[in-house]
């Protein structure tokens, strides 16, 4: 529940986006102020592959989930069947896949058919019907990529207590390897317990000192509680929330992008990271009411000592 501090916080962003609203970061601005001068494109693959981002994160010791497997061609999918013996559970994910198109979350195995997440079941045909689709491109607007398949987190209990639907994240924001802006994202029923804002998740703002959520937006309008649980969003303090930005920091510091958002998500072991992105998203500003180039404008010493 929000306590008087949240209230405070909550106040505070509101008053300070009324009178800085020219420092609120617009695409135009992201592109030429942030993504071209600190991201060179020869180095946008390190964020844009998560196989290669997987590598990468691995050679630097950053916590990122277990591999089981990568297909890469359609002729691999023959063995499909012998391949998931005695998995339980996974992620398949387009290696270049945006906004979460094209993954699938399988949560258990009910005799011969896969569950998700949502509840929809698949034969191990669809899978590979799923898989196929993948490797030929038509999550990636490519002609060929590769299906990922990987370990599905467990998400910490006091995480899993505001999104029981689904994996949330933590989006952080970085600049030269600094925090600047943060948020979780809540999945839902609409957003098939996917973590993107854009397929119904909910995003709601953290304070950065503190990890504590002190503003929650759900399709762009502020809300308090989950849609589907009821349960309130806003005034929890995430676990770990000094690891998590020392993680974020370690990623950062392992690729070549100056201006990225790092995804994390919480386990009972701590954070694991799922993947970056070298163009973040803007509602995160929403989520915190507050503009990226506010948080760019104050003194270092006050912005980055979390």
């Amino acid at each position: 529940m929000l306590d008087w501090k949240g209230w405070i916080e909550v106040a505070k962003n509101w008053s300070r986006l009324k009178s800085n609203t020219h420092r609120v970061l617009a695409m135009n601005r992201r592109n030429l102020h942030l993504i071209y001068p600190n991201n060179p494109r020869r180095f946008f693959p390190q964020a844009d592959d998560k196989i290669y981002t997987k590598e990468i994160m691995e050679k630097a010791g950053v916590p990122v989930p277990k591999t089981h497997r990568v297909y890469r061609y359609f002729y691999q999918l023959e063995s499909l069947e012998s391949d998931f013996e005695g998995v339980k559970d996974f992620v398949i994910k387009p290696a270049h896949g945006k906004q979460g198109g094209g993954i699938r979350v399988i949560s258990e195995r009910q005799g011969n058919d896969w569950v998700e997440v949502s509840g929809e079941r698949h034969t191990t045909e669809d899978i590979k019907a799923h898989i196929y689709d993948i490797i030929f491109g038509i999550y990636s607007f490519d002609l060929h990529d590769q299906a990922l398949i990987e370990e599905r987190l467990i998400q910490h209990e006091e995480v899993n207590w505001l999104s029981p639907g689904g994996l949330a994240d933590i989006r952080v924001i970085l600049l030269k390897g600094k925090p600047v802006m943060a948020m979780t994202r809540l999945p839902t029923k609409a957003s098939h317990g996917k973590a993107n804002l854009h397929q119904g998740a909910l995003g709601v703002g953290i304070d950065m000192a503190t990890g504590r959520t002190i503003r929650a937006i759900h399709h762009g309008r502020e809300v308090f509680h989950h849609p589907d649980t009821g349960r309130e969003v806003v005034g929890a303090v995430l676990p770990y929330w000094s690891e998590v930005l020392s993680v974020a920091r370690r990623a950062a510091e392992a690729v070549d992008l100056g201006y990225l958002g790092v995804d994390i998500s919480l386990t009972p072991q701590g954070p694991s990271l799922l993947e970056i992105n070298a163009r973040p998203g803007l509602e995160i500003q929403n989520a915190n009411l507050t503009g990226i180039m506010e948080r760019l404008a104050e003194p270092a010493e006050g912005l980055f000592e979390y």
